[in-house]
């Protein structure tokens, strides 16, 4: 998600910053072409519109006129607004009612909504060490109620178990008794979902929000939706009063729209966002740290956030230490995609290191996991010098390697050149210091 928008937005900002001044009229051209990267990422007009103006109104301040370098003080006002236009700041989750507090899940059929129960089951039993009821209410999908109970039995998460002759209320009902019979501190209800908003459904959600008081009215998101998910947010919103949005599949192919323009046009937070298809895919949306990443400024403390959850303290220890070294290696390439890849999608971790994300393409060309098995049989199949110096892997060894693994030349060469490029994000990135822990 982003690419596009990100590489658009790095060339503009490339032109302003070798004007080495700023004035309207040299700003006037690069405000457009910010405008209409905007647009083609699909973000409500309005939104691109308020946007721009803001941005113009900062970048012709006597403060930015007076700066000595003008072009980084205009990244960063449109760094702030991009920001501003999503949130500012990231929304905690409420748990202020009397135990077990009831978080209703709602949306679309194919948003993700199941899956994203589970994710927010995880998150909260590790981060706010709580108790978590999963609560199958979706009566007009069987396979939704399996697929929940199945997720819910993989990740040792705590499920109702529905009856598929249940009314909604009655399956509600039972299940927040036996809730505070168990003494859970959250009860997550996945509600039902239709191909589009009708008047059952709402009628449906209603009854349930009556039924259940929650503290939280979730409304999960495709973000492939973009910007025709502005005004489906406002209907959900007006009927339910909703509390917050949940972005699903932002590791896909999304322009960006939805991101941009939800919380600006209806005043609804984006509290989560999730990245890919495994339970710890998901994150709290924070807008200063996705306005970074959007420009390419990484998000170093996402990926610290990353690692913690995954790795013991040794490994990312291991991790700092070896990514910056000087005699950064072959071995130590494989160890480091085999480590990142624990932590998600790989494309998505490199955006989250500054100046990394409009390169990450040409890193990882490949499908993830046949990418993976092809690199290390390519790296298993030289010698131990070969891989402590790549420098000595002339064409005769390079056939010896391809014919061992499995591979062709080509695809030895292009390993060799990805890691290459890699020593020389190292070498940049070392002004960043170490990995905090």
């Amino acid at each position: 998600m982003f690419e596009s928008l990100t590489e658009k937005l790095s060339g503009i900002f490339d032109k302003v910053r070798s004007r080495g001044i700023i004035t309207e009229e040299n700003i006037e051209g690069s405000l457009r072409d910010i405008r209409l990267s905007l647009l083609e990422a699909d973000v409500h007009y309005k939104v691109a519109g308020e946007l721009i103006q803001k941005i113009k109104e900062k970048a012709l301040g006597e403060k930015v006129l007076k700066s000595l370098t003008p072009g980084q003080v205009f990244t960063k006002i449109v760094q702030d607004e991009l920001a501003v236009i999503m949130g500012e700041e990231a929304q905690e989750l409420s748990f202020k009612a009397t135990p077990p507090a009831v978080i209703l899940m709602v949306g679309l059929q194919g948003s993700g909504k199941t899956i994203t129960c589970i994710k927010l089951a995880c998150f909260i039993q590790k981060n706010f060490k709580k108790k978590v009821y999963l609560v199958p209410a979706d009566m007009s999908r069987p396979a939704a109620i399996d697929q929940l109970k199945t997720l819910a039995k993989q990740n040792d998460l705590s499920c109702y178990d529905t009856r598929l002759k249940d009314k909604p209320l009655k399956v509600v009902k039972r299940a927040l008794g036996e809730a505070s019979k168990r003494g859970d501190d959250a009860v997550l209800i996945d509600t039902a979902g239709r191909l589009h908003i009708d008047e059952v459904l709402m009628n449906e959600l209603l009854d349930v929000k009556k039924k259940t008081n929650p503290v939280e009215i979730l409304l999960v998101v495709d973000s492939m939706m973009g910007n025709d998910a502005v005004p489906m947010s406002t209907q959900f919103h007006e009927k339910l009063g909703l509390t917050g949005v949940i972005l699903t599949k932002l590791d896909g192919d999304a322009r960006g729209g939805a991101a941009l323009s939800i919380m600006h046009v209806t005043g609804i937070p984006i509290k989560f966002v999730g990245l890919g298809e495994k339970s710890q895919d998901f994150e709290v949306f924070d807008p200063q740290r996705m306005a970074s990443r959007i420009l390419d400024k990484g998000d170093v403390v996402g990926l610290v956030e990353k690692a913690q959850a995954v790795f013991e303290e040794e490994e990312i220890e291991d991790l700092s230490t070896n990514l910056f070294k000087n005699d950064f290696t072959l071995v130590d390439f494989l160890k480091q995609l085999r480590m990142l890849k624990k932590m998600g999608p790989l494309q998505g971790i490199l955006k989250m290191i500054p100046q990394m994300g409009t390169i990450s393409k040409s890193l990882l060309q490949k499908p993830q996991e046949n990418h993976m098995k092809r690199v290390e049989a390519i790296i298993l199949s030289m010698t131990p010098g070969e891989r402590k110096n790549y420098k000595i892997l002339n064409g005769s060894r390079r056939l010896r390697i391809a014919e061992g693994s499995g591979t062709s030349i080509m695809e030895v060469n292009r390993l060799l050149k990805q890691f290459i490029n890699a020593r020389k994000m190292m070498k940049n990135m070392k002004k960043f210091g170490k990995l905090p822990i």
